[in-house]
């Protein structure tokens, strides 16, 4: 009997508004004219503003110094306000006390300004609701590694739920930055170096989290990843080509297939026009191309930015005039820039046209989120459990399909029995589990003394439990980045006595020079910091077999310790429940099955790189500095073997239409595990250059020993478009090479040609490649 499996990554339906908010066709458009027809100017532009409430010395945003609240929240929105930025997430505060002040508030404006507009509430949510005791996930790097974009909805699901219980509308996630070089310290929010991954995964995200009835932000429109030197903020300068078929591809799918309502723009100038001020971009491409109908926000402080840091506006008015023309709609956290508009309408600067059109999609979002006639009147939320059982399941699922298993010298799985020396500075540091925009990091790092508030197991801790605390020595060796040595000694004889030492290593996330990665701590070299790496090579002297733990929000130029070290095991800041993923893939309790998506370089001089390069990429004889990765991009190894053999492919495909590609998959180990099926092509002659090796489509396949299963791969010939040399992105016909493995090595492999006239890609064309399991 054939069985078929459900479709994995596949164009599902965009996530629609609920039933019970969506607005009512014209009837909602022309309500929410009339009511911009009754608005006064200063009405208009409170909708265009946001109010951060927040106190001195916290600093969750850049220059956030240079910036000050003038008025207070009460006068501030006598006219109305657009957003209420950060209600819960800028300090620890209790939920229910915290929501019995917010509902007050939002009762307060319906009641007591003209209009009785409440204000839609913004909250971080990268890895988890960011606030005081809510669960915190495995950063986005970990849900490219797990290669699962059902449980990365069912997370963001999770997620929209809290959300929404605490009266929150709009979340400022997924960023979808194409990884380009591992230097840039935001590499740890980012999901993958391939734009289809990220596409796929940040997809899923945005429908998770608006199945709840809360909107998504997509970050950060658009090639901000793509800065100078991994330096924040530095200048950008690719090409159009590269924009269009690498660095917009997982805005487009997010847009076009989940309905994605917010974009948030760049920081990041493109060849010298800074993408806040660049109606191109912010009108051109994302609405006038893509039909995008939501709104767009700045990102903190952005508009004032092309003042103070771009200094393509005189002052803050000009900013904002530019800001508003080029299509940002709302200005955040406050109003820095955007409180000018009204003066700038009078002196003749501006249209007030144009604050009419950013008004309008304000106040379109506010009616698809019920805004518009909540009154507030109903109790506020008592007791929210934001960490609640199903939170942990979720996080344990992800968190222990997100761990790569990168080298394995029949080491691991550890048998029982083994006296196992623990050392390192992140094996007894809850924060070396999370992100820079974790709550933990990004905010409770700054209020000493107060609680984590959620329950966070060390590694130390979790392989206590694992192997018997009796068996388990510990020793800190050094921490994440200073070059005190003087606990060097005490690491070498703690490794000396045991049977195997688990170096847990890596970075400490954090902000603005903070820590070793996060936004803002961008790297000079892919060293490990600090002296960690002395401390590898001096318990490795021991003669201990050493399994290296990385918990890093980075990839590390580590391949050294790929061949000295006993195994390699790569944590991309794993959450809540990260500790025992990693202690159980330690003893085998967990069958490792991620996949590396971003590679691990052998050097810093050898960025930016991405896999997707084209063959003068890759050094070879042409160059003495070869750019070959210690680890490439999709590769992970598992304590069972998988075998893939007769790959089928059509001999020919037409050009507008699709490959139905087969393999046959076997489980030949000896325990039960999941491959992640990696279908890869090459366009061998093209107009404009192509990458050697581009991912085409992938599943996740749990197979019992033994067993084996068909993986058919359905791949539109979209997935095979780029921009031709007059920048029209099309399909051409031509020969391709086709393979499958378990990273961009083939295993594999056949090859088609596409047959026809040249294609060009529209919105209405496939981006997703489906698959089924027979």
């Amino acid at each position: 009997m054939t069985e078929v499996h459900a479709v994995v990554a596949g164009p599902a339906p965009a996530q629609a508004t609920p039933d019970h908010d969506r607005p009512d066709g014209r009837a909602g458009e022309a309500r929410v004219r009339e009511l911009l027809g009754r608005m006064t100017i200063e009405e208009k532009v409170a909708q265009l503003v946001g109010f951060w409430e927040k106190e001195d010395g916290e600093a969750v945003a850049p220059l956030q110094g240079e910036f000050g609240d003038a008025v207070k929240l009460e006068d501030f929105a006598r006219h109305g306000l657009g957003h209420l930025t950060r209600a819960y997430g800028t300090r620890p505060v209790d939920t229910t006390e915290r929501a019995a002040w917010l509902w007050k508030f939002q009762r307060d404006l319906v009641t007591g300004t003209r209009l009785g507009i409440p204000a839609l509430v913004h909250e971080e949510c990268l890895t988890g609701l960011s606030a005081w005791k809510a669960a915190t996930f495995p950063t986005p790097l970990g849900w490219g590694a797990a290669f699962d974009p059902e449980l990365v909805t069912e997370m963001a699901a999770a997620i929209g739920a809290s959300m929404r219980a605490l009266g929150i509308h709009q979340g400022l996630a997924p960023v979808l930055d194409v990884i380009q070089d591992p230097r840039w310290g935001r590499v740890d929010e980012c999901i993958a170096e391939d734009p289809y991954l990220v596409g796929t995964i940040g997809t899923a995200y945005v429908r998770g989290l608006q199945s709840e009835g809360v909107h998504a932000t997509l970050k950060h429109f658009a090639g901000y990843s793509a800065s100078r030197a991994g330096r924040n903020f530095a200048p950008v300068h690719a090409g159009p080509r590269e924009l269009a078929d690498v660095l917009f591809l997982p805005f487009e799918m997010a847009i076009l297939d989940g309905n994605a309502r917010s974009v948030m723009h760049s920081y990041t100038e493109i060849d010298g026009v800074p993408v806040a001020a660049d109606p191109a971009m912010l009108t051109g491409v994302l609405r006038d191309r893509w039909g995008f109908d939501g709104t767009v926000v700045s990102d903190y402080y952005g508009v004032a930015f092309l003042n103070l840091l771009h200094h393509i506006a005189a002052d803050n008015a000009e900013a904002a005039v530019q800001a508003l023309e080029a299509g940002v709609d709302v200005e955040l956290p406050t109003g820095d820039a955007y409180l000018t508009l009204r003066e700038s309408v009078r002196t003749g600067k501006l249209d007030e046209a144009l604050i009419d059109r950013a008004v309008l999609r304000v106040l379109r979002e506010k009616l698809e989120l019920g805004l518009l006639d909540a009154t507030f009147t109903d109790e506020p939320p008592q007791g929210v459990d934001l960490d609640s059982p199903e939170h942990r399941s979720i996080a344990r699922r992800l968190a222990e399909e997100s761990v790569v298993l990168v080298a394995n010298r029949e080491v691991l799985p550890l048998p029982a029995g083994r006296r196992v020396a623990v050392i390192g500075p992140n094996a007894d540091r809850q924060a070396a589990l999370f992100g820079c925009y974790s709550f933990l990091n990004h905010v409770l790092v700054q209020h000493p003394g107060v609680e984590t508030g959620i329950e966070v197991p060390t590694v130390l801790d979790a392989v206590r439990d694992e192997f018997g605390a009796d068996l388990v020595t510990w020793a800190g060796g050094c921490d994440v980045d200073t070059d005190d040595r003087s606990g060097f000694a005490e690491a070498v004889a703690t490794a000396s006595a045991a049977d195997v030492a688990v170096l847990v290593v890596g970075d400490h996330a954090g902000l603005f020079g903070r820590g070793t990665v996060g936004e803002g701590c961008d790297r000079e070299d892919l060293e490990l910091p600090g002296v960690q790496r002395e401390l590898v090579e001096a318990v490795l002297a021991t003669g201990t077999p050493v399994v290296l733990v990385l918990l890093t929000g980075r990839p590390y130029a580590v391949g050294w310790a790929l061949s000295r070290c006993a195994a390699v095991v790569q944590a991309f800041f794993p959450g809540e429940e990260g500790a025992g993923a990693i202690a159980g893939v330690l003893s085998g309790r967990v069958n490792p099955s991620a996949r590396l998506p971003v590679s691990l370089p052998r050097s810093a001089g050898a960025q930016p790189y991405s896999y997707l390069h084209p063959t003068l990429g890759e050094g070879s004889e042409v160059t003495n500095l070869p750019a070959t990765p210690a680890a490439e991009f999709g590769h992970g190894l598992s304590y069972t073997t998988f075998e893939h053999t007769g790959l089928t492919v059509p001999a020919t495909a037409p050009t507008d239409g699709a490959l139905r590609v087969t393999v046959r998959v076997t489980n030949t180990g000896g325990v039960a595990g999941d491959d992640v099926v990696q279908l890869y092509g090459r366009d061998l002659v093209a107009p404009v250059t192509r990458p050697v090796a581009q991912l085409l489509g992938y599943r996740r396949v749990h197979l019992e020993p033994g067993q084996s299963v068909t993986v058919e791969l359905t791949v539109p010939t979209t997935r095979l478009a780029f921009s031709d040399r007059t920048l029209t992105r099309v399909v051409e016909p031509g020969d391709v090479d086709l393979w499958v493995g378990t990273s961009m090595r083939r295993d594999t492999e056949a090859s088609t040609t596409l047959v026809g006239a040249t294609v060009p890609v529209t919105n209405d064309s496939p981006r997703w490649t489906t698959s089924e399991i027979r």
